[in-house]
């Protein structure tokens, strides 16, 4: 390697300050995407990590059994505990699937799946479709919403809550546990937001717990009672994994979906065209959808550890080292998708990665697909004339899950009655 391109390698000089914690970045970073996945495809800012921007790259890197989930296997793993704002108790360090490789990762995940499967989904419609009608019958009354606060987030929660029998009383808290975790996957966590995370996830599981406790006594049929019997019959996971599944089922559970709802109905607002397209031909909507997945991905990165040297486009990636996949950019490189920047409601071939790829591909991607195409058709199919209102459109604070925190909408003059 040249002493030239060593210098350029490790700062961020020469992608005309690309930094995702920027403002102006953070709102639309698919530009500074552009600019590196163009220059520095597979780029290291520092030593020790990597950045893959390139769908190739990408869809490779989810696949190879060389690159790790779990981050206890980094060597960094004891130092990072002993930098916490307080310590963690043994259990609470158990981490979930989405951070486990083979075989815990394949036991914990054949479990679970079972409550996630097309079939399985498909019997949650009824109640989708009750709840986002209700949810817009409200907002057409006041003639006007917040996409995110009255329907985005309430939604999907809503629904994990129901297929776990979280009580309606402690889904507030629920929602404040949730947002504070999520910063725990970005790649740099401010020593506040870490404070709080690691607080809520103490709450968090202790209020599991309780909800545990409370459920052996009096069984249901719901998906928390499923998980318990099988944690009683000691062959499928432990209490920790017990706790720590229902932790990422709730915060997974409507993540994905909330982004997928406010960031879609954001670019549908901003691209009249294809939002008039899609009203005139609701058989679009399944396009739409992944569309919508693929143009802001609620989902931006993921990471893997290194367990062997391995080599991506002749850059040598050392045992050991950090790659974040950004997936954000592979979902607009133009190698895979045609004219990548333009939002077409209607573009086939769309083989995406909003939902990852490989073992660890979202096990939610059907019900969120479910959630989304019901929510974002029906606001499109009653409210024809929705528009932006006054309001600022804010994102949250977090890079690796893309979100609005608000996005107020004008539902206009002529909406259509409930189907």
């Amino acid at each position: 390697m040249s002493e030239e391109r060593a210098s350029r390698d490790f700062g961020y000089e020469d992608f005309a300050g690309f930094n995702p914690f920027d403002p102006v970045t953070h709102a639309d970073p698919y530009p500074a995407y552009r600019q590196l996945r163009e220059r520095y495809p597979v780029h290291q800012p520092f030593p020790g990590v990597w950045i893959l921007t390139r769908y190739r790259d990408y869809t490779a890197l989810v696949r190879d059994p060389r690159g790790s989930s779990d981050r206890r296997k980094s060597d960094m793993y004891e130092a990072f505990l002993q930098s916490l704002p307080q310590p963690f108790e043994p259990d609470e360090l158990q981490p979930s699937l989405l951070f486990l490789d083979p075989p815990d990762h394949d036991r914990l995940r054949a479990l679970v799946s079972k409550a996630f499967t097309p079939r399985v989904v498909e019997s949650l419609r009824p109640r989708v479709e009750e709840l986002v009608a209700t949810l817009l019958d409200e907002a057409s009354e006041r003639g006007e919403m917040d996409v995110v606060t009255d329907l985005a987030y309430p939604l999907p929660v809503t629904v994990i809550c129901d297929m776990l029998a979280v009580p309606e009383k402690d889904r507030d808290a629920l929602r404040r546990w949730s947002l504070d975790l999520t910063h725990t996957i970005d790649p740099i966590i401010p020593p506040d937001a870490l404070a709080r995370a690691q607080q809520s996830d103490k709450e968090f599981r202790a209020y599991l717990a309780e909800l545990i406790a409370e459920r052996r006594r009096n069984p249901g049929q719901d998906l928390l009672s499923r998980l318990i019997q099988a944690e009683d019959e000691g062959e499928q996971l432990t209490g920790p994994e017990l706790v720590s599944t229902c932790v990422l089922l709730l915060i997974a559970g409507h993540e994905t979906t909330s982004g997928l709802i406010g960031n879609g109905t954001l670019a549908l607002l901003r691209n009249r065209g294809e939002m008039e397209r899609l009203a005139a031909d609701p058989t679009l909507l399944r396009s739409a959808v992944e569309e919508l997945l693929r143009y802001d991905s609620p989902v931006q990165l993921t990471g893997r550890l290194v367990l062997e040297d391995m080599e991506i486009d002749g850059r040598k990636i050392r045992k050991g080292e950090d790659v974040v996949a950004v997936g954000g950019a592979a979902n607009h490189d133009p190698e895979q998708f045609p004219d990548p920047d333009r939002l077409d409601v209607g573009r086939s071939e769309n083989r995406h990665v909003a939902f990852g790829g490989g073992i660890h591909f979202c096990l939610g991607a059907h019900l969120a697909r479910l959630e989304g195409r019901i929510a974002i058709g029906e606001l499109v199919r009653r409210f024809p004339d929705m528009d932006l209102a006054e309001g600022e459109v804010r994102w949250r604070d977090t890079i690796t899950l893309r979100g609005l925190s608000s996005l107020p909408v004008k539902l206009g003059d002529t909406a259509a009655k409930p189907a």
